[in-house]
């Protein structure tokens, strides 16, 4: 029995020096475009799917800013906030918490019961112009809203450097 090549029979011709350093990388891309098109798609288009979504762990957050403050709404379905902690690292606003939910239907011929649980972690860098000793949150089915202040005449540190010219 024949081995079987799996080298292309046709060489590959070159046109210049460019092309030499390209053609690694042209390879590189093939190979990681054929992985992603036959890796299976991520979730399937059917309950199940969204169903596995709102199984995991990590919240959606939705940021929004005026003149005044930044407002954070993060979505904890069946979180309690006891079990949900908010603090500030250095220049991040830190968001823990832990999941934990517990489901059991009874019916005539048979019982389900069904656990999830998993902790979680969300951290969202704090703009420069934030006042950290009044962010204050709170909640409410759910849905915790988080209201940073923000002070004014603070520069955001952006600033245009002219270049100048030697003489």
């Amino acid at each position: 029995m024949a081995e079987e090549s799996l080298v292309a029979t046709k060489p590959r011709h070159q046109t210049g020096l460019s092309d030499y350093l390209r053609e690694p990388f042209t390879r590189l891309r093939g190979e990681v475009d054929r992985m992603f098109d036959e890796f299976p798609p991520r979730f399937p288009a059917t309950n199940l799917g969204i169903r596995y979504l709102s199984s995991l762990p990590m919240p959606a957050l939705e940021m929004k800013e005026t003149d005044e403050e930044y407002h954070l709404t993060v979505e904890l379905p069946g979180v309690s906030q006891e079990d949900v902690d908010i603090s500030v690292e250095g220049d991040m606003l830190v968001l823990k918490g832990e999941k934990k939910e517990e489901r059991e239907e009874k019916e005539r011929d048979y019982t389900i019961s069904e656990r999830s649980y998993g902790a979680f972690e969300r951290r969202v860098s704090l703009p420069k112009d934030c006042v950290v000793d009044q962010i204050q949150a709170s909640s409410d089915n759910g849905v915790i809203t988080i209201a940073i202040p923000r002070a004014q005449g603070v520069s955001e540190g952006a600033r245009k450097i002219e270049i100048s010219t030697k003489a």
